[in-house]
């Protein structure tokens, strides 16, 4: 089967490699479509980062480069391992994509995504979503409606982000939360919260961006810093409130400066974006502010919640897709677009398989 490996920075390969063994325990799936993500293009510019380096397996997966990519996927399931008796054949799929040690519990209340030697599959090892087929333990696996076209279905992942940051924020029905930057994650992040009852501000200098933001009334205020002082807008929106939670999804700090001068005391901050870089925030803002800054990263036990935004219409996927190509052209119609041309694209997604 035709699979997408990441051998080193700048070099991934379309090879021909094994199909996957559906082993007891496991789902087998034929990949559908997998979504292009930031982290893969941060893996192909600087990495390996995620990815262990070759001769420097994972602590888990035992892999290292080369490795299948890709972590945003839908398909339909074709084969169930031994033990598996609550998943059909032919039923649609999405892919909650750790590799999580297996004494690590993952119910209820736990917080696995913060265990030791977490990963993810399509970057750790364990197959990847850009490839034809793929098995994946039951317990990453998660139904989805077979009404939802498989498409969309690759965004539930970028889309459970958005909804883990959510609930970082603790958020609510009748807030306003401005979102700072309109980037893939920030549009998806906007779209949970509006279905959530919250008024969205959204900044973003981008003009297609801000027409996506528009087009898809993700967001009730959109702000380009070029052309406002943000800080003033959001007083005006808000009656010299400022904004009940604020969510950084850039990693640029005049962005995060924005943040912080624009949300209400004892407001939350929640830092979205992975940082490659050092930043500096305004501390005597936050002190006097009583501000809380929060971190966020992934999602835990999000993607039941996630999904039922979309199954009852409250989440339109469809719109965030710019762009759908075949995995021969991965490297020259994906990552040189989202490369070179990054801001005419939002979601770029990825045919593994032809049939």
């Amino acid at each position: 089967m035709k699979a997408a490996r990441f051998y080193d920075r700048g070099d991934i390969r379309i090879e021909d490699i094994p199909e996957p063994s559906v082993e007891p325990g496991t789902v087998g799936i034929d990949v559908a479509w997998c979504g292009i993500c930031g982290t893969d293009l941060h893996e192909f510019m600087e990495g390996p980062i995620f990815i262990p380096p070759c001769g420097h397996p994972h602590p888990i997966s035992g892999e290292s480069a080369p490795v299948t990519m890709g972590h945003e996927f839908s398909g339909v399931v074709y084969a169930v391992g031994e033990g598996v008796d609550d998943i059909q054949v032919g039923q649609h799929v999405v892919v909650e994509p750790y590799i999580i040690a297996d004494e690590v519990p993952t119910g209820p209340g736990e917080n696995y995504h913060l265990s030791k030697n977490m990963n993810f599959i399509g970057l750790g090892g364990c197959g990847g979503g850009l490839s034809e087929k793929i098995a994946v333990k039951r317990r990453w696996v998660h139904p989805i409606s077979n009404d939802i076209p498989l498409d969309q279905a690759a965004l539930v992942e970028p889309l459970a982000v958005g909804y883990h940051a959510f609930v970082r924020s603790a958020a609510k029905a009748g807030d306003v939360a401005l979102v700072g930057g309109g980037g893939p994650i920030g549009l998806l992040l906007s779209a949970v919260l509006k279905a959530k009852g919250i008024t969205v501000i959204l900044t973003e200098l981008s003009a297609k961006r801000k027409e996506k933001a528009h087009d898809t009334g993700v967001a009730d205020y959109i702000l380009d810093p070029t052309e406002v002082n943000v800080t003033e807008e959001v007083m005006k929106i808000t009656e010299d409130r400022g904004v009940d939670v604020a969510f950084e999804c850039t990693s640029n700090n005049k962005v995060l400066d924005s943040l912080v001068e624009s949300t209400k005391a004892k407001g939350a901050i929640v830092i979205v974006s992975i940082w490659s870089h050092p930043a500096t925030v305004n501390v005597h803002s936050v002190v006097m502010k009583e501000l809380d800054v929060r971190g966020t990263i992934a999602y835990v036990n999000n993607h039941k919640e996630t999904i039922k935004l979309v199954e009852e219409g409250k989440v339109n996927l469809e719109p965030f897709i710019t762009q759908r190509i075949e995995l021969d052209n991965l490297i020259s119609q994906g990552f040189d677009t989202l490369i070179h041309n990054n801001e005419s694209a939002v979601k770029i997604i990825v045919r593994p398989s032809k049939a």
